[in-house]
């Protein structure tokens, strides 16, 4: 394998006093600065969950929300990675946005949103995505694509109008209790900043937080 080439960080250190009290207002600061400098899909996450053998499982998808009370992604819930939060909802995320040389890792506890509120995101979205929600029967065998076209067509066919929700998809909340923010600098001496949660205050309030450095 041919050497990759390696790069030195050369932004500006990651101050204490120049973070927000609360990890999920720092969260919002930097993800809306990694939008700014047009960075695709800056809301996509690697999530990690952990099968009935141990075995952990990573994936990439998108978180839709942040709230007071943490991240929001949708999914189907006979999937492999709801069948693992089912049984075990601890699961970590990690968002990088290495343009801007800047990493955020969540460890934090999955559980599932109120119907309503997954029923209104999933009709805001767009109707090829509706009805690809009832097509998939995601991470099952299959025999071929044609299986997936040939359900696309049926759910077509019945729901011509309005595509409501399946009762097997909906939302998770990832309800944080450590995010650790990441700044690349130069010599590898990256700034590592740690927000552990210490009380059951709200999830925004500065005063359930404590905040530790880590060696790079």
């Amino acid at each position: 394998m041919k050497p990759i080439a390696r790069i030195d960080y050369q932004v500006g250190p990651l101050d204490e006093s120049g973070l927000a009290g609360s990890p999920l207002e720092q969260f919002r600061r930097w993800l809306e600065e990694a939008d700014a400098a047009g960075i695709e899909e800056p809301n996509a996450m690697a999530m990690a969950s952990v099968d009935e053998r141990g075995q952990p499982h990573v994936r990439t998808l998108l978180c839709k929300e942040v709230t007071v009370d943490g991240f929001v992604f949708f999914t189907n819930y006979e999937s492999d990675k709801a069948r693992q939060i089912e049984a075990n909802p601890q699961v970590g995320l990690c968002f990088h946005w290495q343009p801007a040389h800047r990493q955020v890792r969540v460890a934090g506890i999955a559980t599932r949103i109120p119907q309503a509120e997954s029923d209104e995101y999933f009709a805001s979205r767009p109707r090829d995505a509706q009805l690809g929600a009832w097509s998939s029967p995601q991470s099952r065998v299959i025999p071929d694509r044609d299986y997936v076209r040939d359900r696309l067509g049926q759910v077509t066919e019945q729901f011509p109008d309005e595509v409501p929700r399946p009762p097997h998809w909906g939302g998770y909340l990832v309800r944080p209790s450590a995010l650790e923010f990441w700044q690349g600098q130069p010599s590898r001496l990256h700034d590592r900043i740690r927000y552990i949660r210490r009380t059951d205050g709200g999830l925004d309030d500065p005063q359930a937080w404590m905040r530790e450095r880590l060696a790079p």
